[in-house]
């Protein structure tokens, strides 16, 4: 992959793939009460397509990494989820005006409920848009919209490493990538640091993987800092393989042990001999004999 500077970082292509790959866990994580109300034993249909001709119809210029997936309540309704991406560092006057323009047209189109969500990616901790009003001569408009804010997840961060849904891995590297801007040094530090934590997380093969590609996209190094930084996570793994194959080594050779013990034991040989000759103390092998009497 071509790596950026750390001065033209990409925000949001990194979000929008990792939501579609794992869009449960992006509503479980940010909107709870949304993903237990959503079928999920019914097909989840991503219409991005479509929000883009929305986008394109309206002139509404192209700035955030949007999703538009189409979903089952728990009762049958067919909705509509709009997922907004707000990445950019500065307020946007016109952002709630675009929200309830995204929602109307694609309620008229779709003529179904349409959700509307927004991740606040910036560091303006006062800047909130959730809130459309407009009102002239009695007619009204009011829309309101869920928010995330990404930046009050700084004071978390404790709950964040240890929580197993890999959106708060994506939390944690969007903080540090904005706050390590012009710092590639310390950008590099961070990436390994999130990205060896992988490792001890429980994740399966392919979630560390697209874990793995996520931090390489949005964390984006100059390019000798990235080859010092992939020379070190290589010698993390190699570390990490070695001990996983002297774990397994170790536990083969206290199976065996037990083994030459369980036969001793159905000999009816004294327990100090066992001992002598396996290497096992004595409450060990009292362990496997209570064992051995159970079965």
């Amino acid at each position: 992959m071509t790596q950026q500077s750390s001065e033209n970082t990409d925000y949001d292509n990194p979000w929008k793939t990792f939501i579609e790959l794992y869009f449960r866990e992006f509503l479980a994580f940010f909107f709870p009460t949304i993903e237990a109300d959503v079928d999920w034993s019914k097909p989840v249909r991503f219409l991005d397509k479509e929000l883009q001709k929305i986008v394109r119809d309206a002139e509404i210029p192209k700035r955030y990494a949007d999703k538009l997936v189409e979903v089952h309540r728990l009762r049958g309704e067919r909705t509509l989820v709009i997922c907004h991406i707000e990445v950019q560092s500065q307020e946007e006057r016109d952002f709630v005006a675009r929200m309830y323009s995204y929602n109307y047209r694609l309620r008229d189109r779709y003529n179904c409920p349409v959700v509307s969500l927004a991740i606040l990616g910036d560091d303006r901790p006062n800047w909130r848009p959730s809130r459309f009003y407009d009102e002239l001569w009695g007619c009204a408009t009011h829309f309101e919209f869920p928010i995330v804010k990404l930046s009050d997840y700084q004071s978390q961060w404790t709950e964040l490493e240890a929580i197993q849904n890999p959106f708060a891995v994506v939390a944690m590297a969007h903080l540090k990538t904005k706050e390590t801007h012009n710092q590639p040094l310390e950008r590099k530090r961070w990436r390994y640091h999130l990205t060896t934590m992988l490792y001890d997380r429980g994740y399966s093969e392919q979630d560390i993987l697209e874990l793995h590609n996520f931090l390489d996209w949005l964390m984006n190094l100059p390019e000798e800092l990235e080859r010092q930084l992939q020379a070190e996570l290589e010698t993390f793994e190699e570390a990490r393989r070695m001990k996983y194959v002297s774990s397994l080594e170790r536990r083969a050779k206290l199976e065996e042990k037990q083994a030459i013990a369980l036969n001793m034991l159905r000999r009816n040989l004294d327990m100090e001999l066992i001992a002598e000759v396996t290497g096992l103390t004595i409450a060990e092998i009292q362990i496997l004999q209570s064992q051995q009497q159970q079965d």
